[in-house]
């Protein structure tokens, strides 16, 4: 068999398990270039040249951990679902590096969203934070899945395909009511390349692109523009808002199994991650030799 009929298969059998596009894609892709290194037919593949892979992608490509991790899970699957080969199980994954998320002020953020004039730019930057959004959700969040009355919203097949409720801000709302007001009636002015606003009107999306969503490429370059516009010198990204969003609820009291529910985490300890960057809270603990008489 080809290479090219077994990344068919792959694709087919990700497809069917319910996989995301990116997934589906990123597997595809670093199953294709192992492929292609080993130059070796995978039902005579050894787990020596999956490690040899490995390491070429570490010394002489310079690959960090996480990426040729993503490589394992990967062929992992391919191995096991589609040669029904094992001889990736027993490979550990690399130790990655344990680096902080990058988390906003409130002082900040607000910069943020008052130096960006475009109006769904604004909007986009203040739903991702008030809401904890992950940009994927984002730019998808359709207008029906929004219950201003009960100030909630779904987001439909989340990451891991799961739905979850989020909350929605009381100033977003007001701002999200008129902003689709006017969009609907063909007033908004926009500046993402629509030559006519028209393929907006009455869009199933709150952030229209003509007859599509915005992009994630799109809304990535947004935020960067905006960070550079603030002058803000911290590495600034659209999952900073949302370890924003999750930092400042902890930091106000909120139950961290509540953060979980709003993020969507299945797993606790993802959430924890932000307990360790809440400096809020370390600045409020008081010193033993202060407590001394």
């Amino acid at each position: 068999m080809y290479a090219e009929e077994y990344l068919d298969k792959l694709a087919i059998e990700l497809k069917l398990r319910g996989f995301t596009e990116r997934t589906i894609g990123n597997y595809c892709y670093q199953t294709k270039k192992f492929l292609e290194f080993s130059k070796v037919d995978p039902k005579k593949a050894s787990q020596d040249e999956v490690k040899k892979y490995m390491a070429y992608l570490l010394s002489d490509r310079n690959y960090k951990a996480s990426s040729v991790n993503l490589l394992v899970s990967a062929l992992k699957f391919f191995f096991n679902e589609i040669i029904k080969h094992d001889i990736v199980n027993g490979l550990k994954a690399l130790k990655q590096e344990k680096k902080l998320p990058t988390m906003l002020s409130q002082d900040e953020l607000k910069h943020l969203i008052d130096v960006t004039d475009n109006i769904k730019h604004k909007l986009l930057i203040e739903f991702m934070y008030s809401a904890g959004l992950r940009v994927s959700e984002a730019v998808k969040i359709k207008v029906n899945d929004l219950d201003f009355d009960e100030k909630m919203g779904i987001i439909r097949s989340g990451k891991g395909r799961k739905d979850r409720h989020i909350i929605l801000s009381e100033k977003l709302i007001e701002q999200l009511k008129v902003y689709l007001a006017d969009r609907d009636k063909n007033t908004n002015n926009d500046d993402d390349n629509d030559d006519n606003n028209k393929h907006n009107n009455a869009s199933e999306y709150v952030f229209a692109v003509k007859d599509r969503h915005l992009g994630i490429r799109q809304a990535q370059q947004i935020i960067k523009d905006a960070a550079i516009k603030a002058s803000i010198k911290k590495r600034i990204y659209c999952h900073a808002l949302r370890s924003s969003f999750a930092t400042h609820l902890l930091e106000a009291g909120t139950d961290i199994r509540i953060i979980q529910e709003l993020l969507g985490h299945s797993n606790l300890a993802t959430t924890e991650r932000y307990t360790k960057i809440s400096n809020e809270q370390l600045k409020k603990v008081i010193s033993p030799l202060d407590m001394m008489a």
